[in-house]
């Protein structure tokens, strides 16, 4: 499968910077905004000095500056490049926990904030990993990572290039692949997700290509009953998932 790839190296906001710290995930350096010693923020200083990490004080025009997203809360983080993994990497993490896989796959989810919730509910509901596509695609990012409140860093996350490709080795490995598609006949709670199962969660404006369609083996649908007839793609992806987990919790004794 794909080697390994790296993406950005920035984190922003008090929340994803504390869940950083937590994660023993390698920081360069942590910038606080210069008066800013008190509650998270202190707590992100103290943090810090544990664990030997450079935080340095700057002024607020200069922080500014530095911000790839407007709430950064005054704090930012510089981390070496985000690391995405290996396919197989995901199926050993189910390895070790034991458990059948369950992956979330994404076709082609371009809004940031749409991807960093879909982790965080992904690693929520206890998903081994992620697969996204290269291109025509949201990557990991500065805003991903506040949006997910620090998932990314306990999340599996793999690019590839051929989403297609990536399905049909998954297949291989003895995973079922679950389209949603508001075009089907079957309710997303009618369906078996406790076995092996990878999860495809389509584009914001389009849904799933036709291609990954055609290559899944069954297709689910949220049913509507208002006026609106789609939903936000994070939103869709944390019904069918939590849906998912109840029954894998079920099957497996869980609570």
């Amino acid at each position: 499968m794909q080697n390994k790839e790296i993406d950005e190296n920035q984190v922003e906001g008090r929340n994803a910077v504390l869940e950083l710290l937590e994660s023993g995930r390698d920081i360069n350096k942590i910038y606080i905004q210069a008066g800013e010693k008190h509650g998270s923020i202190y707590k992100i200083i103290a943090m810090a000095k544990e664990k030997k990490v450079l935080v340095s004080e700057v002024d607020k025009n200069k922080l500014r500056q530095m911000a790839q997203t407007e709430n950064y809360q005054g704090v930012i983080a510089i981390v070496p490049p985000f690391e995405y993994v290996e396919v197989d990497d995901i199926l050993e993490e189910a390895e070790k926990r034991n458990e059948a896989p369950f992956i979330v796959i994404l076709d082609g989810i371009e809004d940031v904030h749409n991807l960093g919730s879909i982790i965080r509910t992904a690693e929520t509901a206890g998903v081994h990993g992620i697969i996204i596509p290269k291109r025509r695609a949201a990557a990991v990012n500065s805003t991903v990572s506040k949006v997910s409140a620090g998932a990314v860093e306990y999340m599996k996350i793999a690019r590839v290039n051929n989403l297609n490709e990536t399905i049909n080795y998954l297949k291989e490995k003895g995973l079922w692949i679950c389209g949603t598609d508001m075009n089907t006949k079957t309710n997303y709670e009618k369906q078996d997700y406790s076995g092996p199962i990878a999860i495809v969660i389509g584009s914001e404006g389009f849904g799933m290509s036709r291609l990954v369609k055609e290559n899944c083996d069954f297709l689910v649908k949220i049913p509507m009953r208002g006026k609106i007839t789609s939903l936000n793609a994070s939103v869709s992806a944390g019904i069918v998932i939590y849906e998912a987990l109840k029954q894998r919790n079920k099957n497996e004794g869980g609570n």
